[in-house]
């Protein structure tokens, strides 16, 4: 592809200065990520490529897809922008009348359509959409499009955007990806693949070099309501250098239209060592039982306790719950009764305030304490009756790190503690409790690590996560697969994590031979 626009640097205001003057907490406010000149550039080329002499932006900020047109008076350019500093700053610093930029909302300005459009919407996430309830209310009356109450505000820009294309340009959205893999992104992605018209999306590993301060990853979505596609390209780059030439390249994966579905997990295009495997060996990990968030305490400081502090406010044994409250507590893939007694040995906060109605005189000092530093008043106290009832749960046998960098954290817990919100745990079925076992030398395996990392969502800085229902929706083996494991086998195997920390090489050559696509 040879773009009209090379990736230069920008001699446009610098949003260094413009950040500094107002501040972190109006950044925050409006969601503002600038977008770099040359990945600017590159977007308006790709979009003005269509042959049309106009060009849209929903949210102009400090102009960077101005830029690349501002002299060129061929191209009629028109914006939309809410925040009237960002404005303002462009003006005085440019020199230029900013009469040409909508000084609105642009999700709750409608009626309009538009050739081509390019834009670096805000990210919020959204419990920071503060003004979602109209938002949400303008798309379904305008649209008849109901929003998932989990929509981030770049997402709800990206659709109102596809509404209001004419037919005849393209589009082109520097985004957060975590769509790709969650919930509320089935709508997003429903609307790109109607009708074949979505292109390409281009992710950018190099977030980081883009936006600094981002905590999810970012990529580029091509749209051309012009062409209708038979694929898909899933590109990625490694440098902004190497964006100007993408297209030319082979992508990472080219998938068929028609078999993009919005209910899958997008991310899995881009791995690369996602190898074909047997999907008729594998049923959702739902079958088995479900996994769930961990305890949210609301007030960790008043909640967790040493040994020596339940004993030191005379607390009753049955008032103080075996919890792993911290991530580093777990030390090996295989926690026992006896790590668990290693850690209340050290002293270490692994109690779980958890007191009835009926408590102990020990315990109703503890919360009168607690009343007294506002613990009571906390955003998940205040809404519990009574506030100190911490949620009930019984010991879950496997354990699933929440956040990872370079693999998932996996645990087989034996012990009798339940768990904080730093892992999710999992809860087997009737029928699940014969392959709890099973499920964890898979989960530990590398086959299992490279399937259910289909179903991870990824922010910026190689940050990934799981949400119990990734976790519940993932693809493991059937129980006939898990049937071809041998009872001594499995016996063994197991041993030999307890006495290596590691699974051993025969699992991984099982599961790699059962896998495989035939």
């Amino acid at each position: 592809m040879t773009n009209r626009f090379s990736l230069t640097k920008s001699s446009m205001p610098n949003d260094r200065i413009y950040l500094d003057q107002v501040g972190d907490e109006h950044r925050k406010r409006f969601g503002q990520y600038f977008t770099p000149q040359d990945i600017a550039n590159f977007m308006v080329g790709w979009v003005t490529e269509s042959g049309y002499p106009s060009l849209y932006d929903p949210g102009f900020g400090l102009g960077n897809f101005y830029a690349p047109v501002i002299d060129d008076h061929s191209v009629a350019f028109g914006a939309s922008e809410i925040d009237p500093s960002v404005l303002n700053f462009w003006e005085k610093t440019t020199g230029r009348d900013a009469a040409f930029v909508e000084r609105e909302d642009y999700l709750l300005s409608w009626g309009k359509q538009h050739t081509n459009i390019v834009c670096n919407p805000p990210y919020m996430r959204f419990q920071k959409f503060l003004n979602r309830e109209a938002v949400f209310s303008a798309f379904a009356s305008n649209i008849g499009l109901r929003l998932s109450g989990y929509t981030n505000i770049a997402s709800a820009f990206l659709l109102k955007s596809l509404s209001e294309m004419d037919g005849n340009g393209r589009l082109a959205y520097i985004m957060p990806l975590e769509f790709l893999n969650t919930g509320y992104g089935k709508v997003v992605k429903s609307k790109l693949i109607e009708n074949g018209h979505l292109t390409a999306i281009i992710r950018l590993d190099c977030e980081k070099e883009i936006f600094p301060d981002a905590i999810t990853s970012v990529g580029i979505v091509l749209y051309d309501a012009s062409v209708t596609h038979k694929t898909v390209d899933f590109h990625s780059v490694s440098s902004i250098e190497s964006l100007e030439t993408v297209l030319d390249n082979p992508p990472i994966a080219r998938v068929v239209s028609d078999e993009l579905s919005p209910d899958s997990k997008w991310l899995q295009y881009y791995l690369a060592a996602n190898r074909a495997v047997n999907s008729d060996a594998l049923v959702p990990l739902s079958q088995y039982g479900r996994f769930s968030r961990g305890i949210a305490t609301g007030a960790n400081k008043f909640f967790v306790l040493r040994p020596s502090d339940a004993e030191g406010r005379d607390l009753d044994v049955s008032e103080c719950v075996p919890c792993v409250t911290r991530s580093t507590q777990v030390r090996r893939g295989l926690f026992s009764s006896g790590d668990y007694e290693q850690l209340v040995c050290e002293d270490a906060p692994v109690l779980l305030f958890s007191a009835s109605t009926n408590h102990s005189t020990g315990a109703e000092r503890y919360i009168k304490f607690g009343e007294s530093k506002d613990y009571h008043k906390r955003f998940l106290t205040k809404t519990r009756t009574p506030w100190y009832k911490t949620e009930l749960r019984t010991p879950a046998p496997i354990l699933m790190g929440v956040f990872s960098r370079g693999g998932y954290k996996v645990v087989r817990n034996r012990s009798n503690a339940v768990n904080l919100s730093c892992f999710h745990g999992f809860h087997p079925n009737i029928y699940g409790h014969h392959y709890i076992d099973h499920l964890y030398l898979y989960l530990a395996s590398e086959p299992g690590r490279r399937i259910m990392s289909m179903s991870k969502r990824q922010y910026g800085d190689a940050l990934d996560k799981f949400e119990p229902n990734d976790l519940n929706d993932a693809l493991v083996p059937s129980p006939a697969l898990f049937d071809c494991l041998a009872a001594e086998e499995l016996a063994c195997a197991m041993a030999y994590v307890e006495e290596n920390d590691e699974i051993p090489a025969s699992i991984d050559e099982f599961f790699e031979e059962k896998l495989k696509a035939r």
